[in-house]
């Protein structure tokens, strides 16, 4: 019977490159739940109606349908590294807008709605480009690895952003969510 080495669970961590892409998502998607639960939070407030919430939801889908059969053409005929950079900066000034459309007080419902659109839009081009990357940083033989290790950095700002946005928007309020969110881009882009 042949021995079996046990296999380290953060492998794909030992990877320089790939380690500076998973703590820089991590603070990215975590900002992104944020920015995600203080718009739901701002619809609410500006609308009172949860009729507001159901349009913004869906229209922050809407974009899903017919960017995601493109998203994964575009990631293999651009350089990636080019493609998340140019996704990720557009996404950070998506951030701050809302932030200060927020702060200003011109903020409404509308402004909302179609800035979700337009990062759930640019969210399309971004993440084929993301998941394929990860074979470029990691190699075939800790990609497995790596996938699992992105599936649980998901899963955990999928805890953290909201988390993080229910203190901020109670303390500092939605722009400062904005804000913060996008300068969590900033950590992908360096």
């Amino acid at each position: 019977m042949a021995a079996h080495r046990p296999v380290h669970p953060f492998r794909a961590l030992r990877h320089w490159n790939y380690r500076l892409y998973f703590f820089g998502q991590l603070i990215s998607l975590s900002g992104t739940w944020m920015q995600t639960i203080a718009q739901n939070w701002l619809v609410y407030r500006l609308t009172g109606s949860p009729v507001g919430l159901g349009v913004m939801n869906g229209l922050s889908a809407l974009p899903l349908v017919p960017l995601a059969l493109f998203g994964g053409s575009l990631a293999d005929r651009f350089p990636r590294r080019w493609l998340i950079v140019a996704t990720q900066s557009l996404m950070m000034l998506q951030a701050f807008l809302l932030a200060w459309l927020t702060w200003s007080g011109h903020i409404q419902a509308w402004h909302v709605w179609g800035l979700a659109m337009g990062l759930a839009a640019l969210q399309m081009l971004d993440v084929p480009a993301r998941q394929a990357f990860v074979v470029e940083m990691v190699g075939p033989e800790d990609l497995g690895n790596a996938i699992a290790l992105n599936s649980s950095l998901f899963n955990l700002a999928r805890i953290l952003g909201p988390s993080l946005a229910g203190v901020v928007v109670a303390t500092l309020g939605e722009g400062m969510a904005f804000f913060l969110n996008g300068l969590s881009f900033l950590a992908v882009i360096a």
